[in-house]
C-alpha cells in the first residue's frame, strides 16, 4: 500500500530532523506537494541575521532540501530507493526575506524506475522562495541518486 502525501512529508520532516539537526533547529517544515509543485516553509525567528532579514546559510538550506525532498518524495512515489546527494547548486538572492518565507519547487518529468535497474538518476530542479508574491531567492541544484547496493 501506498502512502499518501501526508504521511510521505510527515515522514520527510521526521527524516530532515533527525539526520540533519539544522533542519530542526530551523524548524523547517514540508507544507505540500501538489500537482507536482513541492513547498517548504520555514519561520522567520531561528533563521534571523543581524539585519532582521533571513541569514543567507538559512535560505541555502532550505532551498537545498526543498530539491532534496523534491527528489525524496518521488522515489517514494514511484516506490524505488536511491541515496540523494546535491551534486551542483547556484544561488540568487533577489531581496531581503522579512517574513516567513515558503520555497516552491515544480517536478519535471523524470524515469526514477531506472534506479531498480541500478542506473542513477539525474535532475536538476529550479528551487523559488516566495514572501507572499514576491521571488526573494532562485536555486538552481543538480541532484542525483544513486542506486542502492
Amino acid at each position: 500500500m501506498t502512502p499518501s502525501i501526508a504521511e510521505l512529508l510527515t515522514e520527510l520532516k521526521q527524516t530532515w530532523h533527525c539526520t540533519i539537526p539544522v533542519s530542526e533547529f530551523m524548524q523547517i517544515c514540508p507544507e505540500s506537494y501538489i500537482e507536482q509543485q513541492f513547498s517548504v516553509n520555514a519561520p522567520l525567528a531561528p533563521n534571523i541575521n543581524l539585519h532582521h532579514t533571513m541569514f543567507a546559510g538559512s535560505i541555502y538550506t532550505l532551498m537545498t532540501l526543498t530539491g532534496w525532498g523534491a527528489v525524496w518524495l518521488n522515489q517514494q512515489l514511484a516506490q524505488v530507493q536511491g541515496d540523494i546527494v546535491l551534486a551542483k547548486a547556484d544561488i540568487r538572492y533577489l531581496a531581503p526575506i522579512t517574513q516567513s518565507p515558503v520555497a516552491k519547487v515544480t517536478w519535471p518529468q523524470v524515469d526514477m524506475s531506472v534506479l531498480k535497474q541500478g542506473r542513477r538518476v539525474k535532475v536538476t530542479l529550479t528551487v523559488k522562495l516566495y514572501c507572499d508574491d514576491n521571488c526573494c531567492a532562485e536555486f538552481e541544484g543538480t541532484y542525483v541518486s544513486l542506486p542502492l547496493t
